[in-house]
């Protein structure tokens, strides 16, 4: 059975890796920001990236900074088909991803190409200026607390890096390549 997590900065194109791997490859898909949705929805929160951001620390603070992961996981393994984790952002989770046999894959592109991808996009956690975008970004990328999103360091983590600042079909091409290693 092939487990792999995806991690990467914002809007850099997990979904796209996602949407590939699940349309080409039958991996089924299990989202940790589809858990925290569904966590806002239940308290009556507006499901943007700042509440997203802070009940997934609020849950990795109770529960561990894996626990999401681990449910998941735990829900892949249940259904024994090939899977994929989006969004791994702790380091602690990608350590579990790798640590019970599975792969991290990583996906980056230049932060102006991003931002244009998630006004494309326009979900409501896309609804941001260039300088919120940064600042966001900003939050889930400096800190020093073991329990809140750490995304430099789960893409330092990975086992295979796709860069995305070129076409779809260029990324289609990196995520085959590395699939047919791995498989």
């Amino acid at each position: 059975m092939l487990i792999i997590g995806i991690t990467g900065t914002l809007g850099a194109g997990k979904g796209t890796v996602v949407d590939y791997l699940t349309s080409h490859k039958n991996l089924k898909h299990y989202s940790v920001s589809g858990y925290l949705t569904d966590e806002l929805i239940k308290q009556g929160k507006q499901t943007d990236r700042d509440n997203m951001r802070e009940i997934a620390n609020e849950i990795r603070s109770k529960f561990g900074p894996d626990y999401i992961t681990k449910i998941l996981f735990k829900n892949a393994k249940e259904d024994g088909a090939d899977a994929i984790i989006e969004s791994i952002r702790n380091p602690k989770e990608a350590e579990f991803i790798k640590n019970n046999g599975g792969y991290l894959f990583a996906v980056d592109a230049d932060p102006k190409i991003r931002y244009d991808r998630i006004k494309v996009r326009g979900t409501s956690k896309d609804l941001v200026t260039f300088k919120e975008f940064i600042k966001q970004e900003e939050k889930e990328s400096k800190t020093t607390d073991p329990d809140v999103q750490n995304l430099p360091k789960c893409i330092l983590l990975s086992d295979y890096k796709f860069d995305n600042n070129g076409s779809i079909e260029n990324l289609y091409d990196q995520v085959e390549k590395t699939i047919h290693k791995i498989s």
